[in-house]
């Protein structure tokens, strides 16, 4: 039987595409993970993954065990929320922080399955902007909050007693406008071909955004709007309309109403990882539950969006 720890830790190395990044999301150091790597190696008996200078890629057999891997962690968390529910959640209430674009795409269904399972724990849900949710689980605003963080970045520290669980990494993908030089084409674009690109791109103030901005401004992507709001919705309309091209999150691409045309980069190094924020131990059981079924839905979410990619029809 395969442990649930080594299968979540290959779950993790194929969503960051790198030894290192999936050990830092899982509070692992990198020789402890790749430990659990070999583990489950030898109780496959075959390789699961190929590393490079370039991070790790999975093998044709590490593609198989993730996608059932998957699937086993998702019924595992199924299993940990209909026994939160045994515990008889009656009464109280949970407080929610999130971020827009979860806020509206994700979350809700998450929520509804939350209700019905437990009708009589009044929820609130509060917004904010990443990181401000982590603080205000710290500070005891919410009980729970979902953020984000983006790659390449300056790493942030973490409040003293929360816990911040990834859930969902993704790649940021260029949007461009319909017929825009850089929308024909298969494959990977590479980030050196945004060189006098007009970029609409986020605020200096937004702190996720920074070492996004940095990295591309050093590829050559010449800014040509700053959006004081960080919100996606204006700079895909903004993009739509032929201002200039932007790189946005995956989830964000796909669910833009604005006609849009998208490329993946190359290399694959832009990145934002979506996770829930609570304080450990201490959470009680609506968390827990919520928690549980947030990691579900957050796994189906990941592998329709990169169903969408294989399939081309972003």
């Amino acid at each position: 039987m395969y442990d649930p720890i080594r299968l979540a830790a290959l779950v993790a190395v194929a969503d960051a595409g790198s030894i290192t990044r999936a050990a830092a999301r899982l509070g692992y150091t990198a020789p402890a993970l790749s430990q659990q790597i070999a583990k489950l190696e030898r109780e496959a008996g075959a390789v699961l993954l190929v590393r490079s200078h370039r991070g790790a890629r999975l093998t044709a057999a590490g593609e198989l065990l993730a996608e059932r891997a998957r699937r086993v962690l998702d019924e595992m968390d199924r299993a940990r929320h209909e026994l939160a529910g045994l515990t008889g959640l009656a009464g109280g209430r949970l407080r929610v922080g999130t971020f827009t674009t979860v806020g509206i795409h994700l979350l809700p269904p998450v929520l509804s399955a939350f209700r019905r399972a437990h009708p009589d724990v009044e929820l609130t849900v509060a917004e904010y902007k990443p990181p401000g949710g982590v603080t205000a689980v710290a500070t005891g605003e919410v009980d729970v909050a979902l953020t984000h963080a983006y790659e390449p970045a300056e790493p942030a520290a973490t409040p003293q007693g929360v816990v911040v669980e990834p859930l969902l990494v993704e790649e940021l993908v260029l949007v461009t406008a319909p017929g825009h030089v850089l929308a024909g084409g298969s494959g990977r674009l590479p980030v050196g071909e945004l060189a006098g690109q007009p970029l609409i791109s986020s605020a200096p103030s937004h702190p996720p955004r920074k070492g996004v901005e940095r990295a591309l401004a050093s590829a050559g992507a010449t800014p040509a709007v700053v959006c004081e709001s960080p919100g996606y919705a204006l700079v895909c309309a903004l993009v739509s309309a032929g201002l200039g091209v932007a790189v946005v999150p995956e989830m964000v691409a796909s669910m833009a109403p604005t006609p849009l045309r998208v490329r993946q980069l190359e290399p694959a190094a832009f990145r934002r990882t979506i996770s829930v924020a609570h304080r450990g131990e201490e959470s009680g059981p609506a968390v827990r539950s919520l928690r549980a079924l947030m990691r579900g839905a957050f796994a189906r979410a990941g592998s329709r969006t990169r169903s969408v990619h294989e399939a081309g029809t972003l």
